[in-house]
């Protein structure tokens, strides 16, 4: 049994576990499909081999600042492979005026214990401002969004892309695809009206071209062309806030065009499509990771114990003088 404990021990499967793990990070780096077991398996290796070093070297358990150190660098290892078990990582993009949905967000990669609390988010989005500077360089985010209280009013809240919004464990973060959308109201023949917007491809990053397309229930493919004038230029200094100065929406349906500006409406072989008003969207990343808090006081805890441990166990460096005998003499030459 000792042998076997000494030989999980061993400092030569340390540095194996630690090449194993840069190894699984190198190869799942930015890579949501890769398999979750390239970085949970290097840590459960080197959590098993650290917990036998405690076992086995008794210098790690006489010195108190040593141990937490040491312990504290097992929960971290434990924290952070069970973060990645229970890790939700996802994408939406929401209209404003329009509440998050958990059907709508897209799950990139989800650990296989993810406690799913997604439905349970509420908010609704509001209208957003990018400020840009010269070159088209992004600058801050202010992405306006309004929670539900307990007393049944709103409460508004101001997020960006290192702000985020937290809601039942998940941090919502803004990113830099985002644009415009129309909202379009269709009343099939005899039927009753429906409104719902549509989201055009990301500005400005997409500024050239702003198409899309629907297609009614029961009815054939609509096109759509946005035409904006929103004070765009990549060479000055411009803000994005979701407004235009000028704004027309162009329908195709087959050989017919119609032109549209807020307000109109153009009649359809199996309906009538109303052009209401332009409004934005917004896309968010998604994370969850309940096991960042505690990971900032196990490493804390570790850092205090490596202090401790170096407070009380100074390293002492004695420098002696070279002793010059009391007969010498100097010789000139």
């Amino acid at each position: 049994m000792t042998s076997t404990v000494r030989l999980l021990a061993s400092t030569r499967l340390t540095l194996l576990g630690i090449a194993l793990l840069a190894l699984g990070a190198l190869l799942s780096y930015n890579k949501p499909e890769a398999p979750l077991w390239l970085l949970v398996a290097p840590l459960s290796w080197l959590a098993v081999n650290l917990t036998g070093a405690l076992f086995v070297n008794p210098r790690l358990r006489r010195d108190g600042g040593l141990l937490v150190f040491h312990l504290a660098l097992l929960g971290m290892i434990l924290l952070v492979g069970a973060g990645r078990l229970m890790r939700y990582d996802g994408r939406v993009e929401i209209s404003e005026g329009s509440m998050f949905s958990a059907n709508e967000a897209e799950a990139l990669r989800q650990g296989p214990w993810h406690p799913f609390r997604l439905d349970q988010v509420h908010f609704a989005q509001g209208p957003f401002s990018i400020e840009y500077a010269n070159g088209l360089n992004r600058g801050i985010t202010r992405s306006h969004v309004f929670v539900p209280g307990s007393d049944g009013q709103r409460i508004a809240a101001v997020i960006g892309d290192s702000t985020p919004l937290l809601l039942q464990g998940y941090r919502f973060y803004t990113t830099s695809n985002k644009g415009y959308a129309p909202l379009i109201t269709w009343t099939p023949a005899g039927g009753r009206p429906a409104s719902g917007t549509l989201n055009m491809p990301s500005y400005p990053q997409y500024e050239w071209m702003q198409e899309s397309h629907w297609t009614p229930p029961g009815g054939s493919e609509l096109k759509f062309k946005l035409h904006l004038k929103t004070g765009y230029s990549p060479n000055s200094d411009w803000v994005l806030d979701g407004k235009s100065e000028q704004t027309s929406l162009t329908i195709i349906s087959g050989n017919s065009h119609f032109d549209l500006k807020p307000g109109d409406t153009a009649t359809l072989p199996n309906g009538s499509l109303r052009f209401d008003e332009l409004r934005s969207w917004m896309g968010y990343s998604i994370y969850y990771d309940p096991t960042l808090p505690w990971l900032f006081v196990v490493a804390v805890t570790g850092v205090a114990g490596l202090g401790w441990y170096y407070w009380r166990n100074p390293a002492k460096q004695q420098f002696a003088a070279a002793a010059i005998p009391s007969n010498t003499r100097s010789i000139s030459l």
